[in-house]
């Protein structure tokens, strides 16, 4: 199965990200000098801020002079240690230390800013290629599922759930008289889920096109679809996503701000009401114990050392990779199979547009404008109908004149 995956996926796929890393993408200059600016004024102006909530000023970025003004000079509550024994002040601890002090909500803002600028802003002008484009590195071997990763710069992680993050989008933009054209499959793991489990409860949401969280909420609850609140989506939103990750009443409690019995309790409800879901996870587990590791729905392998570790934090490790590695490793073997036949459908007809991102499940085409529907409606057949099975594969293009606006 593994020369089999080689030939018709991975090897057919190099020239496709030779041509694209080759390609690049144009940067707005212009724009991003001026967001770099508008930014440096809000990391001086949080600086102040820091300083004044914190009594007198210190070096932000050191860990130990940021624990002594939390912890010795405010008397903040220690939540956790870095290995040397010290306090520390990791992301996690600043948000659990959130709402306690207005020193803290500033950091976190800060540290939000600064790592957009160090990671993003900074960098990407050095980057630049004479001809305005930047050129990014795909890595076809760098993780453990098969999604490919993004280096140097890495693309693949500008943080969109951030209102600056989506700004940074825009500063990508097409050359002149183009436009980009961005696809994304519509909740693909859990449609791959749906397929891999066999559960007819899930299929059928999935096939009536209807909204999966609300239902779920719905279906969990016992309650008629038309009276699920905001706050149950939302609730059944973090199950559905984080039963593919295999999360524990733990995680969950933590995601949700619950307790954790609420937390078992959802968790079974969920399974009730797709019982061959539970199936399906626990037969992963199993055959990841007995074989030591678990296949996509392609054949592509991830060895599961961790299950035959005697560290039981190891072990429940191990079974997580083992229940989400066959979906994530499917999704990204299925990302795969789209940018081929996107690559050899956009060259076979003609067309001057060519793939130059991927990010995940979205692909973006930069696009002549006057060939935006065409290519529009070819890019959505060619990510729809890569695998036919009982639940249909979703994809919506969008364009427009950058990166953000594309995005839909």
């Amino acid at each position: 199965h593994l020369v089999e995956l080689m030939k018709t996926l991975e090897l057919p796929l190099i020239p496709v990200l030779a041509a694209m890393e080759s390609a690049g993408v144009k940067l707005d200059a212009e724009a991003l000098a001026g967001f770099l600016e508008e930014v440096q004024k809000d990391l001086d102006r949080i600086t102040e801020d820091v300083y004044r909530e914190a009594q007198g000023p210190f070096n932000i970025r050191s860990a130990q002079q940021l624990g002594d003004v939390l912890f010795n000079r405010l008397k903040l509550p220690v939540s956790g240690k870095t290995r040397g024994g010290q306090a520390s002040t990791s992301q996690d601890v600043l948000e659990k230390l959130s709402g306690h002090h207005p020193v803290v909500d500033a950091l976190l803002e800060f540290r939000k800013l600064e790592k957009l600028r160090s990671t993003y802003l900074e960098p990407l002008p050095r980057l630049m290629g004479g001809d305005g484009r930047i050129r990014t590195t795909f890595n076809q071997l760098a993780t453990a599922t098969g999604r490919l990763s993004s280096s140097n710069p890495n693309l693949q992680n500008i943080p969109i759930r951030m209102e600056l993050g989506r700004e940074i989008r825009k500063v990508f933009v097409p050359r002149d008289g183009f436009i980009f054209l961005d696809a994304d499959y519509s909740q693909i793991e859990l449609r791959v889920l749906a397929h891999m489990s066999g559960d007819e409860r899930l299929i059928e949401a999935y096939k009536t096109a209807q909204d999966i969280h609300a239902i779920t909420a719905s279906q969990v609850f016992h309650i008629p679809l038309d009276e699920v609140t905001p706050l149950q989506r939302r609730n059944a939103k973090a199950v559905n996503f984080g039963i593919v990750y295999g999360i524990s009443a733990f995680g969950l409690s933590e995601d949700l701000s619950i307790s954790r019995k609420e937390a078992m309790d959802y968790i079974a409800r969920y399974f009730e009401t797709y019982p061959q879901v539970k199936t399906f996870l626990d037969s992963l587990v199993a055959h990841a114990k007995e074989q030591g590791y678990v296949t996509t729905m392609f054949g592509r392998r991830r060895p599961v050392p961790e299950l035959k570790s005697s560290n039981f934090m190891q072990r429940s490790f191990g079974e997580r990779v083992a229940m989400n590695s066959p979906i994530q490793g499917t999704a990204a073997d299925i990302i795969k199979i789209a940018m081929i036949r996107v690559d050899e459908r956009l060259r076979r007809e003609n067309l001057r547009s060519r793939l130059i991102l991927q990010v995940h499940d979205e692909l973006i085409v930069e696009c002549p404008a006057a060939q935006a529907e065409t290519a529009a409606a070819l890019l959505e057949e060619e990510m729809e109908n890569v695998v036919h099975r009982p639940v249909p594969l979703t994809a919506e293009a969008h364009w427009g004149r950058n990166w953000l606006e594309a995005k839909g």
